[in-house]
């Protein structure tokens, strides 16, 4: 379950980055909900990492619980970049995303 926690905090940690990019396109009240979006999203997403850490029998490593949760976040960003923000899909844009996919997944397997 501590994981399942972890990965909707990495995603909410991608969401305030999206939130934190479309406030700064926008202006006014636009731009004001997209502020309130990033704190919302930024919120949820450091409880659930805190939760995921210190919850239950089996609770993460905070090391291996920052990793993740910062490799789903970067991920995250790049695919949010690419599809949202038009910026460059370039191979080793996608190749280095993908080494972090293949990190977060090794660090998942040798944790406890």
């Amino acid at each position: 379950m501590n994981w399942i926690i972890l990965i909707v905090a990495g995603l909410f940690e991608t969401g305030f980055a999206a939130c934190l990019g479309k406030a700064q396109e926008t202006q006014g009240k636009e731009s004001l909900y997209w502020w309130l979006g990033f704190g919302l999203c930024l919120f949820i997403s450091m409880f659930m990492m805190y939760k995921s850490i210190s919850v239950g029998s089996n609770p993460i490593p905070i090391g291996t619980a920052y990793a993740v949760w910062t490799g789903i976040g970067a991920v995250g960003g790049v695919i949010v970049g690419i599809l949202i923000f038009q910026e460059p899909a370039t191979v080793w844009r996608l190749f280095f995303a993908g080494t972090l996919i293949a990190s977060v997944v090794g660090l998942k397997l040798v944790s406890a």
